[in-house]
């Protein structure tokens, strides 16, 4: 748990430095206006993406009344982890998944699709919702904004920097044979793809550290490993219908791909490398 903490910080500590390096090129000024403009465009995110992810997948608010074992599963993890009871939403879709938002403990919500309540035994359903508190208890919508705002602060500096390129903004066009202009859109492309690779480790590393609290949290790490191989497999036979791929982070498998995608451009670790580290757990 430690190791994926000091990660996390490790990681947003270069991201951060990538973006005061790359906001050098403009200064001051320049800088700050990146960063707010981003930083309000991810607040609205962080304030009203659940909302926004629940509506995009039709998740229906259930009171314990319309799944009784489900409530039950949710309460009972909840007070395990010592946490607020969340909302609970089901999402009518045969893809077998599950995914937490909420910017904290308490406006917190956990949505599983109809899916996974048909796939999964009680123990494995108990693991995946442990790992969905665990993703609450760890603030990981909290990291994940930083991270993205970041990145896409990077993004906008890039996209400064390339027109001011293309235009002559940093005098490009009197220099020598137009190697500036080449070495800073080369700089523009290059800087945004390490911001993207950098976000996508840190979201993987906050899935195993997920893995790993849920586990601890249920005390039961062969439950969560035996339902992710259950998971792969059921999203290979119903894939997601809905929403996209700019979401898919927030599911505890991608529910659109079933395909070996290149690691780093992963929002998920290997399945098969989770199980194992789960497998592996001390309890």
């Amino acid at each position: 748990m430690i190791k994926n903490q000091v990660k996390t910080v490790m990681l947003l500590g270069v991201l951060t430095a990538l973006m005061l390096w790359f906001g050098s090129f403009w200064g001051a000024s320049g800088l700050t206006i990146a960063l707010i403009f981003v930083l309000g465009m991810n607040l609205v995110m962080y304030l009203f993406s659940d909302k926004i992810v629940l509506w995009m997948y039709k998740a229906k608010e259930v009171k314990e009344k319309d799944v009784p074992e489900l409530f039950k599963l949710v309460r009972e993890v909840s007070e395990e982890a010592g946490m607020p009871m969340p909302r609970v939403y089901l999402i009518p879709s045969g893809n077998p998944n599950a995914f937490a938002t909420g910017r904290s403990p308490s406006r917190s919500a956990v949505a599983c699709t109809v899916g996974i309540m048909d796939l999964l035994t009680k123990e494995e359903l108990r693991g995946v919702i442990a790992h969905e508190m665990a993703h609450i208890k760890n603030r990981d919508t909290l990291i994940m904004v930083i991270a993205s705002t970041i990145a896409g602060v990077i993004s906008y500096l890039a996209s400064m920097v390339k027109w001011a390129a293309i235009f002559g903004g940093f005098g490009g066009r009197d220099n020598d044979n137009g190697r500036n202009i080449i070495g800073l859109l080369a700089l523009a492309i290059i800087t945004p793809i390490i911001a993207l690779l950098i976000q996508l480790a840190i979201s993987r590393s906050r899935e195993y550290l997920a893995d790993e609290t849920g586990a601890k949290i249920v005390k039961n790490p062969q439950a969560l490993a035996s339902a992710l191989e259950k998971l792969e497999h059921g999203v290979k036979q119903a894939p997601m219908s809905m929403g996209g791929q700019a979401t898919s982070s927030l599911f505890i498998v991608n529910p659109f791909s079933s395909s070996s995608i290149f690691s780093l451009l992963s929002t998920h670790p290997p399945v098969k490398e989770r199980v194992k580290r789960l497998k592996e757990l001390k309890i």
